[in-house]
């Protein structure tokens, strides 16, 4: 195992001691019906992820426009997620659905994703 990875087990750890289970859920875009000559229906897919939901900072306040007033930093450790969240994504955590909003960041040294830092807006 190599340092990365080991790190990666280590985030999540943490997470998992210190955070709760939230959910990310994606809707998978339907296929081709070549007699309406439209897509069918997609369905949607969950993971289930260890995350620290946490208020930004006023001093991110002050240097982000972009934060509003009520969003939420949403830190998920990337071990045993089946895909990495995106953008379009919805995220489950503390009984409320979240959106996720740019930016979004992924820690990923050498190429071992260890934690993903998400902002949330309800």
């Amino acid at each position: 195992m190599g340092f990365y990875d080991s790190m990666a087990l280590t985030a999540l750890a943490m997470i998992t001691e210190f955070g709760q289970p939230v959910t990310i859920s994606k809707t998978e875009p339907g296929e081709y019906e070549p007699e309406t000559g439209g897509e069918a229906l997609g369905g949607t897919v969950e993971q289930t992820a260890q995350g620290i939901l946490l208020d930004f900072t006023g001093q991110e306040f002050q240097n982000n426009s972009l934060i509003r007033q009520g969003d939420k930093k949403l830190k998920i450790a990337a071990q045993g997620l089946a895909w990495a969240p995106d953008l379009l994504d919805k995220v489950i955590a503390q009984g409320r659905t979240w959106s996720i909003v740019p930016p979004l960041k992924e820690i990923n040294p050498a190429g071992t994703p260890i934690l993903y830092e998400l902002q949330v807006r309800s």
